[in-house]
């Protein structure tokens, strides 16, 4: 009986913590030879020809237009970042003014100081690490969108 209760508040909990729907948009990294990356031309996620690509300037996460995209400078529902451990790592936004854009130079995520952000070079976006995007041999960071809103 104790381990059914366990099981059942484990359970329960992920399910709270997790995102009711997302898309998987590929790995920001340098990596042009990585399946996911979005540096790879030739992949699914790295097109400039694939839907889901942030690289697709047509679509929904490629377009300056969509509020979706990770290349609007007003966009507020931008695709999110997460590292191979789960930490959410802002939104991949050129929108300067959102408070978790990678954009913005004084947000947690956009700081060059911060250790959370990509663009610290000590921190979540050493070239080290094999989760930053800025190391060309390594995996990347993942990018999802929350289909939630």
């Amino acid at each position: 009986m104790r381990k059914v209760l366990i099981i059942a508040l484990l359970s329960l909990a992920w399910a709270f913590n997790c995102p009711a729907e997302e898309t998987y948009l590929g790995k920001l990294s340098t990596n042009p030879y990585g399946t996911d990356s979005t540096s790879n031309p030739y992949g699914a996620h790295g097109s400039e020809y694939s839907s889901d690509s942030i690289n697709n300037p047509y679509g929904q996460y490629g377009s300056t237009y969509s509020n979706k995209s990770a290349t609007n400078p007003y966009a507020t529902d931008a695709p999110k970042l997460y590292d191979n451990q789960g930490n959410y790592r802002g939104k991949l936004s050129t929108n300067p003014y959102d408070p978790d854009s990678t954009s913005n130079p004084y947000g947690r995520y956009g700081s060059k100081y911060s250790p959370d952000s990509i663009n610290n070079p000590y921190g979540a976006g050493s070239p080290y690490r094999s989760d930053s995007p800025t190391n060309p041999y390594g995996d990347g960071i993942g990018i999802y969108d929350d289909d939630d809103g």
